[in-house]
């Protein structure tokens, strides 16, 4: 991308019904992966690029094929908290965003370094996250974790990126249950278009929307939907980003 611009445009947001997050508790385990300064955790297979530029800074995690969901827990949050390891756990827990996966080694046993393998539920956070739940020398350490409500400053992100008749749109900073499962976009000239979805968080249209100020529907795992009208306005042009309505 070129260049970012984040332009905050007029728009009415509809929401329906609020569900609860803070289930109970369940087991797996926890790794650490990227470096102190958390930079091998860039890019990754949610498709956000600089975590630290769309907000999610160091307080992320690579999911396990298990809670990977294919991609569509991207921008799930989750408490994270290091349990029965009484030399290697520190007091507390985290709370994480999932930016990334983390692929199974199906050369390596489940419980001898296959750590993402399936069906184990597993957590390769950042080692800046995960030195405050553990001690770095332990390397990978038993957590519980829970779903958790996704806190977000400001509205959801659209990133447009593409060309005529391909517009690929990265959907960032969601709230609530922050997992986008599906996405619909309208022109100021057309009706509410399905996006479909094209790796990670990116969702692709092969209309020409150009010249045309756009909306965007947006509905989470939870079924909660919310719109946002006229993120972008009829001057938009590919590799900007528009900031819209928010979960709360």
């Amino acid at each position: 991308m070129a260049f970012l611009e984040i332009l905050m445009v007029g728009f009415l947001a509809m929401v329906s019904h609020v569900d609860g997050y803070g289930g109970g508790w369940i087991n797996a385990h926890a790794t650490f992966y990227g470096g102190s300064d958390a930079s091998g955790t860039m890019g990754g297979a949610c498709g956000y690029g600089n975590l630290y530029s769309q907000g999610y800074g160091t307080n992320t995690a690579a999911l396990s094929t298990a809670l990977f969901n294919n991609g569509l827990s991207c921008g799930s949050c989750y408490e994270i908290r290091c349990v029965n390891d009484g030399r290697s756990c520190l007091g507390g827990s985290i709370l994480v965003t999932a930016t990334n996966f983390c692929p199974p080694n199906n050369a390596l046993p489940n419980d001898a370094g296959g750590w993402c393998n399936p069906p184990r539920h597993h957590f390769d956070l950042s080692q800046p996250v995960f030195q405050r739940i553990a001690q770095y020398r332990a390397g990978i350490v038993p957590v519980a974790y829970r779903r958790v409500a996704c806190r977000r400053r400001g509205g959801i992100r659209f990133s447009i990126n593409g060309h005529t008749f391909f517009n690929l749109v990265l959907v960032t900073n969601v709230g609530g249950a922050g997992d986008v499962h599906s996405v619909s976009i309208k022109g100021s000239r057309t009706g509410w278009q399905p996006m479909s979805r094209n790796w990670g968080q990116n969702w692709q249209s092969n209309a020409n929307l150009n010249g045309q100020s756009l909306s965007f529907k947006v509905t989470t795992s939870d079924g909660r939907t919310i719109i946002s009208y006229n993120a972008a306005p009829a001057s938009w042009s590919f590799g900007q980003t528009f900031a819209g309505a928010q979960f709360r």
